[in-house]
């Protein structure tokens, strides 16, 4: 059986971001030999998403805007979660909103994408480092599929 474990770190800077993590993925596959399976790429943090859509930055600029009307940072009182000291209540409902997890098909040992599709990491709690996404990749014996966790 195949395998490959790394693990990623992502600083942001802001509170809120998304970085494309396509290219990361696409070597990650490369390198696990996988030609024709599935690859799962799941966030590994309850304030963070994974989620796959256009690179496209006004797109980028919509989501923000929507996140925040349905899930307003402030006022930070608002949020019972908030009362255990916290202040990222928002963020937790904002990564519920966006998803954990998305599953891409492997054709040909490439990730087999729709037109403009892309795999996206989004963070609404940022600002500090964590440690993020843990990647892996596993082939079964009959070499079928790829599992990325991130």
């Amino acid at each position: 059986m195949k395998s490959l474990t790394e693990h990623l770190w992502f600083e942001v800077p802001d509170r809120r971001g998304f970085i494309n993590i396509t290219p990361k993925i696409e070597e990650l596959v490369h390198r696990s030999g996988v030609a024709e399976g599935l690859c799962l790429v799941n966030a590994m943090h309850i304030t963070a998403s994974v989620f796959i859509n256009d690179d496209e930055s006004g797109l980028h600029h919509d989501y923000e805007i929507w996140l925040e009307k349905l899930a307003p940072h402030v006022p930070t009182t608002a949020y019972r979660h908030n009362r255990t000291g916290e202040d990222n209540a928002d963020a937790h409902l904002k990564r519920q909103v966006m998803g954990r997890e998305v599953v891409v098909a492997i054709t040909k040992g490439k990730l087999d994408f729709g037109p403009w599709e892309q795999i996206f990491y989004g963070e609404f709690d940022g600002r500090r480092k964590k440690r993020r996404p843990k990647k892996k990749a596993s082939a079964g014996q009959d070499n079928r599929r790829v599992r990325a966790d991130l």
